[in-house]
């Protein structure tokens, strides 16, 4: 996909401010990014089965967001796991970007259990009060009956792939790590080195060993949460891992920080942003998704 492509894919439009939170998974945006930018991409429904849904995890009914070519079945599956903010409208953008292409994309709410993180203002209290008490058990469980219920809905779980941003893309590591039956993962700017607690007792670096695919990561040169230092450890350990890690691969945007690929924040930048796309769709394809 060109640059071009990507262009006629996701038309700009501009966002008025009652656009900015919505109560819907999927809808608005988070209120610790307020204000958005003037204007960020969308992608219609056009031909499209698109909204929110609930996967059921035992008895609990998880909020997502999915996308889909309409009446089309055996779509490959594609997990959209979303920054610290949720399931807002940049998210399920990127979910119908995929779908328009094809995918089966899903976009689970993985905070809602410790909180609304759409309704909060101060990324701290964010941090704090919801996303730290996220167990990354709870993730991988709600994550693999994500992937059970696409099958249900008509989804190829035999093509499966997932990517990520920033806490997902942690996350997409994480769970190409734990689930042997994704293809492919691409995660952009996810943390990859950090303390173990006992909900989050391990990062990337520590699961290179149990990689079941390989990763694409996309990282920002200037990204101060996430050196340039620990990429280059990252690399060194996948090239002791298992075959599917050191398969996986790194392309580090020299110039561009962190959240270079959120069109709807002052982080965005669009060339590193349409050339992470292009790349993250010939990894899904060289891979199998």
């Amino acid at each position: 996909m060109t640059t071009e492509d990507f262009d006629s894919l996701v038309p700009q439009r501009s966002f008025s401010r009652r656009d900015f939170v919505g109560t819907a998974v999927g809808s608005g945006f988070a209120a610790a990014v307020l204000p958005v930018s003037a204007q960020t991409v969308t992608t219609d429904t056009q031909g499209l089965d698109a909204g929110p849904v609930t996967v059921p995890v035992g008895d609990f009914k998880l909020p997502a967001y999915a996308a889909r070519p309409a009446g089309k079945k055996n779509a490959p599956v594609v997990l959209v796991i979303s920054e610290i903010f949720g399931v807002h409208e940049h998210i399920a953008d990127v979910a119908r970007r995929f779908a328009k292409l094809g995918y089966f994309a899903i976009a689970p709410e993985l905070f809602v259990r410790q909180g609304d993180a759409k309704s909060v203002t101060d990324i701290a209290r964010l941090m704090s009060e919801i996303i730290s008490k996220v167990p990354d058990e709870q993730v991988m469980r709600d994550l693999d009956a994500t992937v059970a219920w696409a099958k249900t809905q008509g989804g190829n779980t035999a093509h499966l792939g997932i990517t990520g941003f920033c806490w997902g893309g942690r996350i997409t590591w994480l769970y190409a790590a734990h689930n042997p039956q994704v293809k492919a993962g691409v995660a952009w700017y996810g943390r990859l080195q950090g303390t173990s607690t006992p909900l989050t007792p391990k990062h990337p670096i520590d699961v290179v060993a149990q990689l079941k695919a390989p990763v694409l990561g996309l990282y920002g040169g200037q990204d101060g949460g996430i050196p340039v230092a620990s990429v280059a450890a990252m690399q060194e350990a996948l090239q002791q891992g298992s075959a599917a890690a050191r398969a996986s691969e790194f392309v580090v945007y020299k110039e561009v920080g962190h959240a270079f690929h959120a069109d709807y924040r002052p982080s965005y930048r669009a060339e590193a942003a349409k050339d992470g796309w292009t790349r993250c769709l010939a990894w899904f394809k060289q891979h199998g998704v």
